[in-house]
């Protein structure tokens, strides 16, 4: 089974997916957090650094967010230009202002209108287009007819997140959903939605060994070596985030936003460590790069839990 990590605004960046494989196995594909391609037609400084060319040894799936077919068909031009061999369409962001505008999973409002774009853009691709989804808006009875759309395009892989956009990331995951996307889904299906632990991914292993790939998102965030033999090294853990701090600084250009882009993945990371709960509130204060380092090596000290417990 392939194993993918799942794009996190703020988090996957490409500094960390670089040094996520370097320090740890088990990841096939990494998926770039979006790019909103627009008019202009040109890259921002930042999508620059986040797009950079291709690397030989790992493989990455750029993941594009717009309504727009042009625009697609312009990054997807772009990501094929730089060595890219797949893009990967958002239809699952649920942010507010995202949907406002129609665009991740509010193109699942209007299916017909999500069946012209789909045309479009599958019709003639400059590269192979994957689907992440959700299975609705509002309700259920959404999926079935999504489905059906989705059935009449040569997609490489429908990625499905079983939850509504009214669900945000919030409950359990629809597993019904799921099993019905899967039985009638003609693209190959890859599952994402609350796998934080090997335990649980070899229990969907076994209920489901027709599923070839699983995508992993927060729970990779939270325990980055899951997927070693082994589980998770703590010297390794403390190396990996060291030198994102240093590629950071150089980045940023100061520790202010080094230290808040890491803040992020210590909400994730922290309820990996026993006796880690008193060191939350000091983190998400301290603006002192000094204290900020004490603090977080005082944490790789502490004993790893067996498998990450959420509290997030």
């Amino acid at each position: 089974m392939n194993i993918y990590f799942a794009p996190l605004e703020g988090l996957t960046d490409s500094v960390y997916r670089r040094l996520h494989h370097k320090y740890f196995p088990g990841v096939d594909r990494y998926f770039t957090p979006f790019f909103s391609p627009t008019v202009h037609r040109s890259l921002t400084v930042r999508e620059e650094r986040e797009l950079p060319l291709a690397q030989e040894h790992f493989t990455v799936v750029p993941q594009l967010l717009t309504k727009s077919a042009q625009d697609f068909l312009f990054m997807t031009r772009v990501c094929r230009d730089r060595g890219y061999r797949q893009v990967n369409l958002n239809l699952g962001c649920p942010s507010g202002t995202v949907v406002s505008k129609g665009k991740g999973s509010g193109m699942l409002r209007s299916p017909e209108a999500l069946s012209r774009f789909l045309e479009q853009i599958t019709s003639n691709p400059p590269l192979p287009v994957s689907i992440k989804t959700r299975i609705g808006l509002q309700n259920e009875e959404e999926w079935s007819p999504l489905l059906e759309i989705f059935n009449r395009y040569p997609i490489a892989e429908l990625i499905v997140h079983p939850r509504l956009r009214a669900d945000f990331y919030q409950g359990p995951v629809r597993m019904d959903c799921f099993r019905f996307g899967l039985a009638e889904s003609r693209a190959p299906v890859c599952y994402n939605g609350n796998l934080c632990a090997v335990s649980q991914i070899e229990a969907f292993q076994e209920e489901f060994p027709q599923v070839g790939a699983l995508m992993l998102g927060r729970g990779l965030i939270g325990d980055p070596g899951m997927l070693a033999p082994g589980g998770t090294d703590p010297k390794k853990l403390e190396s990996f985030y060291d030198e994102l701090l240093e590629e950071y600084l150089s980045i940023f250009g100061g520790s202010r936003n080094a230290m808040f882009r890491l803040k992020e993945h210590w909400r994730y990371l922290l309820c990996r460590f026993q006796d880690s709960e008193g060191f939350g509130k000091r983190l998400r204060k301290t603006t002192d790069l000094r204290e900020y380092r004490t603090l977080t090596h005082e944490i790789f000290a502490l004993p790893l839990k067996k498998e990450l417990e959420p509290d997030w």
